[in-house]
């Protein structure tokens, strides 16, 4: 515990000098009075996927722990499609776990996630933090284990054309300064998101970087740790809202759009996945992928179709799922393979300590390399409604313990190729099909609703929701359509250029 709390960059971690689970009202209370905080905001994630903000003045300590303890009345019908204004009003509670100090804010600030209740006092079942919740306490209760997971936050920074030292079209993968622009707004964001307690991996340049009309767009990514998928989704969610904000700072504009344009790279959100029991790591079994973790891809492989319902979210979303742009098109896993819907990425099973190997002064280290394996879903991209994706994700995995031939449906979509090369066309056509359009993910939604709808994991109410919002764009041509339009195109793209 006490290497994960030295050198913690979430103030009130520092200052308590205990992990934010361990957190309690006391706990914010003691930090605001040492700290001088002036303000208090609450912070909670509406419909359509943006962070909503109330803010409080601390008029005195008596109301301090009065807005802490009871939360604050909000308008749910506006927040949420799916409430009537004639019984609209819910209840926002802080999660003491959440808090954090407002890198933004001129005044000093903690600010919190939220959980919404009803009027009786109960969570209210169709928010997609608590579908969350229920799908990892599903996940728990019938596996015994514990579903963790994590993000590839990638997206675009736009900005005026820059003629020094260009960058080489789409080829941006991890490239340095001057060549990529962005670098320093990048490490900027990192810093300020590891301050709100999101746990980053890295952050890196990406693939895409291109020009259009006086503009340049570099892709740029920040990858997360694993952690429980509760917290992964809230770390992802105040990412999102911290790189939009520090971009307006910037005089930047950044887009998760799915695709910005044809034949250029789009942004995905990739999720790695871990299930872990007694803090150990239960994806590999002597050194190869496990009979868990396989059971686990069984389980995305059945679902994969309809967890674009969550995970792609608008039209310009199926522009980005086309062949031969590492982007998945087909129900299929496979290791280290980048043409998969689901990778199993290079998980340090060598057995070698590559840093002696690397740095002969060293001593063997021993580092338990089992923690770091992972799965990766690779289908999602940043329209995705966080909460509902995580959380269908989750049933998904949890779905493959509950079918009999799970190991079967594995082998039968595992590929070592790639797919998309002329040889393998026998072995494509054998293969299941990702949506192309959002009114075809409805279709499939509908048809899998049962599995996300178990355990009262999904309400029939929000699946409804989702389902009628695809159905409404009634884009099953649109990528035809399209396909010669490049002003069409841009159009599109402009209309769901800040999605998620």
């Amino acid at each position: 515990m006490e290497n994960e709390l030295e050198m913690n960059s979430n103030l009130l971690v520092e200052f308590l000098q205990k992990p934010s689970s361990e957190f309690t009202k006391a706990d914010i209370i003691s930090f605001i009075r040492e700290k001088g905080i002036k303000m208090v905001n609450f912070m909670y994630p509406a419909g359509d996927g943006r962070l909503k903000t109330l803010n409080f003045v601390i008029n005195n300590a008596a109301y301090l722990n009065a807005i802490l303890t009871c939360g604050e009345r909000v308008d749910g019908s506006s927040l949420f499609s799916f409430i009537e204004a004639g019984s609209s009003d819910l209840y926002v509670i802080p999660r003491f776990r959440t808090a954090f100090v407002d890198p933004f804010a001129e005044l000093p600030t903690v600010t919190m996630l939220c959980s919404f209740f009803n009027k009786d006092g109960e969570p209210l079942e169709s928010s997609p933090e608590y579908t969350l919740h229920k799908a990892s306490k599903a996940f728990t209760e019938v596996t015994g284990m514990e579903f963790q997971a994590m993000g590839e936050l990638e997206y675009y920074v736009i900005a005026e054309e820059e003629e020094l030292f260009p960058a080489t079209d789409q080829r941006g993968y991890h490239e340095s300064g001057p060549f990529a622009k962005f670098n320093e707004f990048r490490t900027q964001c990192m810093l300020y998101i590891a301050q709100t307690g999101g746990q980053i991996k890295y952050g890196h340049s990406e693939v895409g970087n291109f020009t259009l009309n006086g503009k340049i767009y570099e892709q740029n990514e920040i990858e997360f740790l694993p952690t429980k998928v509760e917290d992964a989704a809230d770390q992802l969610m105040v990412a999102k809202w911290v790189i939009r904000n520090l971009a307006y700072d910037y005089g930047l504009d950044i887009t998760f759009a799915p695709k910005i344009t044809v034949g250029k790279a789009g942004s995905g959100l990739h999720v790695h996945m871990r299930i872990m029991k007694d803090g150990k790591n239960q994806m590999l079994a002597g050194g190869v992928l496990s009979e868990t973790a396989r059971k686990a891809i069984a389980g995305m492989m059945e679902l994969a179709p309809s967890i674009t319902a969550f995970g792609n979210t608008n039209p310009t979303s199926y522009f980005r799922l086309v062949p031969h742009q590492e982007a998945p098109t087909n129900v299929c896993w496979g290791d280290r393979n980048r043409s998969v819907l689901v990778r199993v990425p290079l998980g340090w099973a060598a057995k070698k300590d590559m840093c002696v190997l690397a740095n002969p002064l060293e001593s063997e280290s021993h580092y338990d390399t089992t923690q770091k394996q992972t799965v990766e879903m690779r289908s999602p991209d940043g329209s995705a409604d966080l909460y509902q994706l995580l959380a269908g994700l989750a049933v998904a995995c949890r779905h493959g313990f509950e079918i009999d031939n799970a190991l079967d449906i594995a082998e039968k979509t595992y590929v070592n190729v790639n797919i998309h090369q002329e040889e393998n066309r026998d072995r494509l056509q054998t293969l299941d099909q990702l949506p192309d359009s959002c009114a075809a993910s409805a279709q499939r939604l509908q048809k899998q609703r049962a599995v996300y709808e178990k355990y009262n994991v999904f309400s029939p109410s929000m699946i409804d929701g989702i389902i009628k919002k695809l159905t409404s764009y009634n884009d099953f041509t649109l990528r035809d359509d399209l396909k010669n339009d490049p002003e069409g195109m841009l159009r599109l793209v402009k209309t769901y250029f800040h999605c998620g």
